[in-house]
C-alpha cells in the first residue's frame, strides 16, 4: 500500500511540475502575442500579419525603383567628367616660372578633352584635343599631354 501511495505522490509531483512548465510557457506565449499585437486594437493576428506583408511588398517595390534610378544615374555619370589631372610646366627657356599648363578632363570610359596653355613673352596660346579611351582622337599628344592624360586615366571613378 505504501508503494501505491508513493507512486501516486510521485505521479502528482511530476504532473505538478509539468503543469508549472506549461503554465510558464503559456504565459510567455501570451506575453509575446500581446507584444506582437500592441497598438492594434480590435485586429486579429492574421490582419496584422497581412499588413506587415503589404508593407514588405511595398518596400520591395520601392527598393526596385531605387535600384533602377541608381542604374540610370550610374549610366548618366559615365558621360560626365569624373577624372581630372593638371600639370604645370615651363615650355620655353626665355620665360620664368611654370606659367603653362595641361589639363585633362575625362569621363569614366577615359573619353574627354585635354586642354593645353602655352605661355610665352609674346602671348598665351590655348589648344584643345579630343581624348577617346585615353588616346588622342585626331592630333598626337605632346609629352606633357600624354603624361596628364595617363595620370587622369589612372584615377578610380
Amino acid at each position: 500500500m505504501w508503494q501505491q501511495v508513493r507512486a501516486t505522490d510521485y505521479l502528482l509531483i511530476v504532473l505538478g511540475i509539468w503543469l508549472a512548465i506549461l503554465s510558464v510557457y503559456l504565459i510567455k506565449t501570451i506575453g509575446h502575442y500581446r507584444r506582437l499585437t500592441k497598438g492594434a486594437k480590435g485586429q486579429t493576428l492574421d490582419r496584422i500579419l497581412e499588413e506587415v506583408i503589404e508593407k514588405v511588398n511595398l518596400q520591395n517595390e520601392n527598393r526596385q525603383q531605387l535600384t533602377k534610378q541608381i542604374q540610370k544615374l550610374d549610366q548618366a555619370q559615365k558621360g560626365s567628367f569624373t577624372k581630372h589631372a593638371l600639370i604645370r610646366f615651363n615650355p620655353f627657356e626665355d620665360t620664368g616660372g611654370d606659367q603653362s599648363f595641361v589639363l585633362a578632363l575625362l569621363d569614366g570610359a577615359n573619353n574627354g578633352v585635354v586642354i593645353s596653355s602655352l605661355h610665352s613673352r609674346g602671348g598665351t596660346r590655348v589648344y584643345a584635343k579630343g581624348v577617346s579611351g585615353a588616346k588622342p582622337t585626331t592630333h598626337p599628344f605632346s609629352k606633357e599631354e600624354k603624361e596628364v592624360v595617363e595620370k587622369a586615366a589612372r584615377q578610380a571613378v
